[in-house]
């Protein structure tokens, strides 16, 4: 009797072990597939920073590239309005066409060039703001001119019309074009240039060095690699006098 007693006992034992090792295995099997998914994407992760690393480039990419005798201050082809012989002095000016600021600054820095002839080099990077509707066509219009030989011109010209086409929500690529057609411009070179895709990404590049030197907002001059913030032709003067005499 005993052991017919035993036998449905038995049977539950069994049971409730059978059932404990399959929950066993189910959480082990649980466990695993969490492991898995944390790997998975951890995997994921690394790929995608490798990835953007790719794009980006350790070194700033394709963009921030610096070749030899360059730097993101100034590169082989960064618009030089005037130079030194000696290059003891280079001010480099970040800016924006549609920029007030920028407009408030312009003659300041003519008459400083003027001053310093021969003793400074001028250079001069496009960096229009997002929030300025013109400031990327500004920029365009003038990068196409600068492949005729007529960069200084076309800066100039934008400056001195600034109060016609800025702060407003309209597209002026007719009036950048009658600049170009007053300058004598061939207009069919100006206009394939204007609308041609190289010419914004030789403008963008100024726009990623200037991001890396930390400009954020124009004008942003650097004298001899260092940023000034001059809130007069005479502190403009006197920096730019202590760089000549160091």
């Amino acid at each position: 009797m005993s052991q017919q007693q035993d036998r449905p006992k038995d049977r539950r034992a069994k049971i409730t072990a059978m059932r404990a090792a399959d929950a066993r295995q189910s959480a082990r099997r649980k466990n695993l597939a969490v492991t898995a998914a944390v790997a998975g994407a951890v995997v994921v992760v690394l790929a995608a920073f490798v990835l953007i690393s790719k794009i980006g480039g350790g070194d700033g990419g394709a963009t921030g590239a610096v070749a030899a005798g360059e730097s993101q201050l100034v590169r082989a082809d960064s618009h030089t309005v005037q130079s030194a012989a000696d290059g003891k002095v280079t001010l480099v000016e970040f800016l924006d066409f549609e920029c007030e600021a920028c407009r408030a600054y312009f003659p300041i820095v003519e008459e400083l060039r003027k001053q310093y002839a021969g003793k400074v080099t001028f250079v001069v990077r496009y960096f229009p703001l997002p929030g300025h509707f013109n400031a990327e066509r500004a920029a365009r219009a003038v990068e196409a001119a600068a492949q005729q030989g007529r960069f200084e011109a076309m800066y100039q010209r934008m400056y001195e019309t600034q109060t016609q086409w800025g702060e407003k929500q309209v597209p002026a690529d007719t009036v950048f074009r009658g600049f170009a057609q007053g300058l004598a411009l061939d207009m069919a070179a100006w206009d394939k240039a204007y609308n041609d895709p190289a010419t914004l990404a030789r403008v963008n590049k100024d726009v990623a060095d200037g991001q890396a030197l930390g400009v954020s907002g124009t004008p942003t001059f650097f004298l001899n690699g260092t940023k000034i913030q001059p809130q007069s032709r005479d502190e403009f003067k006197a920096a730019i006098d202590a760089a000549l005499a160091g």
